[in-house]
C-alpha cells in the first residue's frame, strides 16, 4: 500500500527537509516517527526539498506500508510523538505508482517581508525597512513569466538536468506591514525563490531597471543576479496533484 502524508512544519530548528549526515532534518524526524508508530523501518519520499530554516505550510511525502492503516489513529499518534514544530494534516491512500515528487504539477511559495520591526514574527519573516517601489517590482515579476530558463537564479554547481521551470504566477501584495511575494511553478531550482526575491528588491530600490532584470535572466549568470534573501521568510504553501 502506498500512502501520501500531508504535513506542515516550522523549519527554524532544521537543516532543511532532506536527510543528511549529522544534521537534524524534517524528513529524518518524520521517518523516525513513522518507524516507531508502525513498528518497521519507514523511509519517505518528499515532494521536494526545502533548505535550512525554510518553512512549509503544506508538504507532501509518500511511503509504503504492507497493510491498511487506521488513518485517524496513526495521525493522532504521530502528532503526539512528533515535536511541536511538525504537524501531520492528513494521510491518504493512493495508487501504487503515485509519486510525491514526480507527480506534483504545481508548487507555490510565498516570501514574507515585514516593513516594521515585529518581535512575534522574528523567525517567520524578514525585517526590511527600506522604501521599495512595489509597483515596479510587480512589473519585473511579470517578466519572469516570459522565460523558462532560470539558471541565473539557481545555486551554483547544482546537479540538475535542466534549469527550465514554467512559472505560472509571480506577484507582490501588501497586507498592513507585511509585503508578500507569491510565486507558482511546475518546479523550482535550489535557492531560486530567495535569489529572485533579492533581485526584485534591487529593482524596488531602483538599482536595476526592468531591461537589466530581463537581461540577467537571458545571460544565465548567477553572479549578475541579486543577493539571496534570508531563509526564515520563505514558506512552501501549496503542492498540487491531479489526483488529490
Amino acid at each position: 500500500m502506498r500512502y501520501f502524508i500531508k504535513l506542515a512544519y516550522n523549519g527554524t530548528n532544521y537543516h532543511g527537509w532532506q536527510v543528511q549526515p549529522n544534521s537534524s532534518t524534517v524528513q529524518e524526524t518524520l521517518n523516525k516517527a513513522l518507524s516507531v508508530i508502525l513498528n518497521e523501518e519507514i523511509n519517505t519520499m518528499g515532494a521536494g526539498r526545502t533548505d535550512t530554516g525554510v518553512h512549509a505550510k503544506e508538504m507532501f511525502a509518500h511511503f509504503d506500508y504492507a497493510t491498511n492503516l487506521e488513518i485517524e489513529t496513526v495521525i493522532h499518534k504521530l502528532n503526539s510523538f512528533l515535536p511541536k514544530d511538525i504537524v501531520i494534516k492528513d494521510i491518504i491512500s493512493v495508487h501504487a505508482d503515485a509519486h510525491a515528487r514526480f507527480d506534483a504539477k504545481k508548487r507555490t511559495y510565498k516570501y514574507y517581508i515585514t516593513t516594521e520591526k515585529e518581535v512575534f514574527l522574528e523567525n517567520l519573516c524578514w525585517n526590511y525597512s527600506q522604501k521599495l517601489d512595489v509597483k515596479l517590482m510587480n512589473q519585473a515579476a511579470k517578466i519572469l513569466l516570459n522565460h523558462t530558463d532560470f539558471q541565473c537564479f539557481s545555486k551554483v554547481n547544482t546537479d540538475v538536468n535542466t534549469f527550465n521551470c514554467i512559472i505560472s504566477e509571480a506577484y507582490w501584495s501588501q497586507e498592513n506591514q507585511l509585503l508578500i511575494f507569491t510565486i507558482s511553478a511546475d518546479r523550482f531550482l535550489r535557492n531560486m525563490v530567495r535569489s529572485i526575491v533579492g533581485t526584485l528588491i534591487n529593482v524596488g530600490l531602483h538599482k536595476l531597471s526592468l531591461t537589466e532584470f530581463n537581461s540577467i535572466i537571458e545571460n544565465k549568470n548567477r553572479n549578475e543576479a541579486g543577493f539571496s534573501v534570508p531563509a526564515q521568510g520563505l514558506f512552501l504553501t501549496k503542492i498540487e496533484y491531479d489526483y488529490l
